[in-house]
C-alpha cells in the first residue's frame, strides 16, 4: 500500500507540460497500453491520416483493460468507418469559417468566442472542429490586438468565451496576459473557459491558473467536457478542489454518442457523479454532423426517448438540457421532448 501511495504522489507531481509531451499518438501503442491485441485492429489505423491520434496517459489509465468497447477508448480510437462519406454531413457543420478577426468568432449577440489555442491535449474522434482551419486562426499576442479592438468596439458583448482547440493548452502566463487585456474592456462582465484538459490531464489545474481566475474582476466560469462517468476519478476531484474553493463555478456539457453514453442509466450516473464532484450538469448536445464520424450519431427520436427516461430517474437540477447547435442560429436550439 505505501508503494501505491508513493506512485500516485509521484504521478501527481509530473507537470502537465510533461504529460502533454508524453501523449500517445500511435493507435498500436494505445491498444497495447490497455492490454488489447493491436494486430486484430490494424485495418483501422489508417484513419489517423484523417485526424491524428492524441491521447494523454492519465486518460488511458481510466480505461477498462482488455475491453475494445470501453467507452473512453471508443472516443479516441480511429476506425476505418471514418473514410465513409455520409450525406447530410459536412466538414464545417456549424459554419464557423467566418471569423470577425483572427481567432475570433461572433456567433451569438452578447458573446464572442476566442480560439485561444489551436491544439488539444486529446483528439476526440467525433470532434466537430476536426476540419477547422486552425492554421489560419492561431493568433499570437501581437495578433490579438485586432480581436481585442473588435470586442472593445462592440459594446453589446458582455462575455468572452475561451475556446479552441483547448484554451488551457496556453500556459498560465499567456492566459494571465489575455485576461488582463479583456479586463480593460469595461463592458465585459464574464469570462468562460471551455476545456477538456483537466479531465484528461488533471495536473493542468495549477495554482497559478486558479489565482488568475480568482483575482480577476471578471466573473470566471469553467465548462468541462465529460461524456461518461468513468472519466471522473479522485485525481480529477483533487485537481478541481482549488477551483471550487475559489468559488469558480464548474459546469459540464456532454455529447450524446452512440455506443458510449446513449443510455439513461449511464447519463444518470454521469449527472450524479458530476454533482458529487462539484460540477453542475449543463448541456447534453446532439451530435454535430461532422464528416467522417456518422457512426457516433444518435437519431433525434432515440435521443428524446433516452432523455425522457433519464428525467424519470434524476431530480430536475441534475438534468442537462438536450440541445442542438444549428449553423447561423442566434443560440443553441433546445430539443422538444414531447
Amino acid at each position: 500500500m505505501p508503494q501505491i501511495i508513493t506512485q500516485i504522489a509521484n504521478k501527481m507531481h509530473i507537470s502537465w507540460q510533461k504529460e502533454l509531451a508524453n501523449v500517445v499518438t500511435d493507435p498500436k501503442e494505445l491498444l497495447e497500453l490497455v492490454s488489447i491485441d493491436a494486430n486484430k485492429y490494424l485495418q483501422h489505423f489508417k484513419a489517423r491520416q484523417l485526424f491524428p491520434v492524441r491521447v494523454p496517459r492519465p486518460f488511458i489509465d481510466k480505461m477498462i483493460k482488455g475491453d475494445i468497447n470501453d467507452p473512453l477508448l471508443k472516443q479516441v480510437m480511429p476506425l476505418n468507418n471514418e473514410f465513409l462519406v455520409t450525406d447530410g454531413f459536412s466538414t464545417d457543420p456549424l459554419e464557423e469559417h467566418d471569423t470577425v478577426a483572427k481567432g475570433l468568432l461572433h456567433k451569438y449577440k452578447h458573446r464572442v468566442l476566442m480560439i485561444v489555442k489551436a491544439g488539444c491535449a486529446i483528439n476526440c474522434r467525433y470532434c466537430f472542429r476536426r476540419h477547422f482551419p486552425y492554421q489560419d486562426n492561431s493568433p499570437s499576442k501581437a495578433d490579438w490586438q485586432e480581436a481585442l479592438t473588435y470586442i472593445a468596439e462592440h459594446t453589446e458583448i458582455n462575455e468572452v468565451i475561451f475556446s479552441g482547440g483547448d484554451p488551457l493548452m496556453a500556459n498560465d502566463e499567456h492566459l494571465r496576459w489575455l485576461v488582463e487585456q479583456i479586463e480593460n474592456i469595461s463592458h465585459i462582465k464574464r469570462l468562460r473557459i471551455h476545456t477538456r484538459l483537466p479531465v484528461v490531464i488533471p495536473q493542468r489545474v495549477t495554482l497559478a491558473l486558479v489565482n488568475v481566475l480568482k483575482s480577476s474582476r471578471l466573473k470566471a466560469t469553467i465548462v468541462l467536457h465529460i461524456n461518461h462517468p468513468n472519466e471522473i476519478n479522485t485525481e480529477l476531484d483533487d485537481a478541481l478542489a482549488p477551483l471550487i474553493s475559489a468559488r469558480i463555478p464548474l459546469f459540464n456539457q456532454s455529447v450524446l454518442l452512440k455506443g458510449i453514453n446513449d443510455d439513461a442509466q449511464i447519463l444518470s450516473a454521469l449527472s450524479e457523479k458530476l454533482f458529487d464532484s462539484g460540477i453542475q450538469p449543463y448541456y447534453l448536445h446532439m451530435f454535430d454532423k461532422v464528416q467522417g464520424v456518422a457512426h457516433f450519431e444518435v437519431e433525434e427520436q432515440t435521443a428524446i426517448n433516452i432523455v425522457n427516461e433519464t428525467m424519470a430517474i434524476l431530480p430536475g437540477f441534475l438534468m442537462p438540457k438536450l440541445v442542438r447547435e444549428i449553423a447561423g442560429e442566434a443560440n443553441k436550439t433546445p430539443i422538444n421532448l414531447t
